[in-house]
């Protein structure tokens, strides 16, 4: 069988393609190995994290009603429930990938995909049988796996990755989270606000680690305030199962040692590229430690292969990345003028309590590379929704060069700051200036007035601090 495409894999990165390559009139066929279309962002990863983290900002709200002069007397958790509100939450989501495959004409092929070389792939399905086909253009999009520590294996009860965990039908009375990147913070702040005893260890010196140091530390500060415990600088050694849990050794930056042993223990230590047995090794595709080397239309050193998603280096592993390599890849092969990806312009989100949104260069990036930057801060507890919300915590912070008013960066800790990072990337995109931006009317009273007064605050003229 022929195609103009075939997509091997149906995550935010493969069903997107398949969805922009109908609407140019390509044939497309898309392979997936799991019994449902989506990947891991749908079923085991962003969606329903989202989904339950949402319950949790809800259960916080009724804990905290009456400082808002609502009375709930006794209210009730059932973790349960929330778990099979976010199960048809992904279902439905689902289905709805379903529905874009047959709306755009997309053939669906159930299967493990291989490249076989020169347009063809080869399609194992269950029962062992075997078919090639071959396209014009094949994009792979195999995404990633959850890492774990050496010599531990996930399970179903007490050692667990973000698979494992989405599955507790009971709250855990105390979790250990190995990894402070997004996944481990975003678990941590979860489970802490169901009323878990949450501690978070983190190899190196500080907590989301890839955003702006004062982000880091003013996570760092609210989590502590929060009553999760948070360590940095910190190693684990001996990690065993017992019968009540986990324990294992911590090693601090002091050089302390402490025996510690918690009910489950969350290992979110990053996540490695599906890239072995998909049959790179009949291209001439370069690796990177496991990732594909692409140019910024998404395009490998075999002619015709295109990668995308969690597998590429050089590009982070996020769903909407992913999603966005996958239509310029698309609109490469489909000879549509399309623009190269910068990873400058992909905003980080962390849906935390208060949350993270970014984009850019981080203030010492900007200093690294040269720049003569100036920054512009404003906290949220002098902007008028953050009070009303009551959830003053963090702040705005711009990144910019001194010389010409080019905006470098854009760092959010505070309420919904996973939202408000689109103002910025929307304007870094369109190479507003900062002088541009603080023109910009902003509606009051409203959490986004603190992205305009943090422009208005580079130049030291915020109007509320």
């Amino acid at each position: 069988m022929s195609y103009d495409l075939i997509i091997i894999g149906s995550g935010p990165a493969g069903y997107p393609a398949a969805v922009r390559a109908g609407q140019y009139g390509l044939k497309t066929a898309i392979i997936e190995k799991r019994p449902k279309l989506g990947g891991t962002c749908l079923h085991v990863g962003c969606v329903p994290t989202k989904a339950l983290l949402h319950s949790a900002e809800v259960w916080n709200h009724f804990r905290h009603a009456a400082e808002l002069g609502v009375i709930v007397e006794n209210p009730k958790l059932n973790y349960s429930k929330m778990v099979d509100i976010k199960n048809d939450v992904v279902d439905k989501n689902a289905k709805g990938v379903d529905y874009l495959m047959k709306k755009n004409k997309a053939e669906v092929i159930k299967g493990y995909g291989r490249l076989l070389g020169k347009g063809k792939v080869e399609v194992t399905a269950d029962d062992g049988s075997k078919r090639s086909l071959e396209a014009k253009a094949i994009i792979v999009a195999t995404g990633s796996e959850a890492r774990m520590l050496p010599g531990l294996e996930p399970d179903a009860e007490k050692i667990l990755t973000n698979i494992e965990i989405l599955n507790l039908r009971e709250v855990p009375k105390s979790l250990a989270v190995v990894g402070a990147g997004a996944v481990g913070m975003e678990f941590a702040s979860m489970f802490n606000r169901f009323g878990t005893e949450v501690a978070v260890f983190e190899m190196l010196p500080s907590v989301v680690a890839k955003e702006d140091e004062e982000v880091s530390k003013e996570m760092l500060r609210v989590f502590k305030k929060q009553g999760v415990r948070v360590e940095v600088g910190c190693k684990l050694a001996g990690i065993t199962r017992t019968k009540k849990g986990v324990k294992f050794e911590a090693e601090y930056a002091n050089g302390k040692k402490e025996t510690l042993e918690y009910d489950k223990l969350l290992v979110a230590v990053g996540r490695r590229p599906n890239t072995e047995n998909i049959g790179f090794e009949n291209t001439r595709v370069e690796l990177d430690r496991g990732f594909v080397k692409v140019n910024g239309y998404m395009e490998t050193g075999e002619p015709g292969l295109y990668a995308v998603g969690d597998i590429i280096a050089g590009y982070p592993q996020l769903a909407h990345a992913g999603t966005m390599e996958a239509v310029v890849a698309v609109g490469r092969i489909a000879g549509k003028p399309v623009t190269p990806i910068r990873a400058d312009r992909i905003p980080n989100a962390t849906y935390t309590e208060p949350g993270i949104g970014s984009v850019g260069l981080t203030e010492a990036e900007a200093k690294s590379k040269g720049y003569d930057v100036k920054v512009g801060k404003f906290p949220f507890i002098a902007n008028s929704k953050a009070k009303i919300m009551g959830q003053p915590d963090g702040f705005v912070k711009v990144v910019s060069d001194a010389k010409y008013g080019e905006i470098l960066g854009v760092h959010i800790i505070g309420p919904l700051a996973y939202e408000l990072i689109a103002e910025a990337v929307t304007a870094m995109d369109a190479e507003a200036t900062v002088e541009t931006m603080m023109n910009v009317i902003h509606a009051h009273p409203t959490l986004y007035e603190a992205v305009g007064e943090a422009f208005h605050a580079v130049h030291g003229m915020p109007i509320n601090a």
